[in-house]
């Protein structure tokens, strides 16, 4: 069950998987994810996790509830 807060890339990434996400791909600026006509961007490795708000953003973009987030 991952918390809805900061998390690492390679967390969201991998809970994504799990949510029927694929990928990443490599894109311009940006590696992003599908999952049937929905694609999402990823941010850009850095040292520091990914925020509240930027996960919250990410989320509303891959159309997933932050209580379907927490039961993965």
């Amino acid at each position: 069950m991952p918390s809805f807060g900061p998390i690492k890339r390679k967390h969201l990434i991998r809970h994504l998987k799990q949510a029927g996400f694929q990928g990443p791909y490599a894109g311009g600026n940006h590696q992003f994810m599908i999952k049937d006509d929905i694609t999402i961007t990823l941010p850009n490795p850095h040292k520091s996790d990914i925020g509240r708000d930027f996960l919250s953003r990410i989320l509303r973009q891959a159309q997933i509830s932050r209580s379907e987030w927490e039961e993965l």
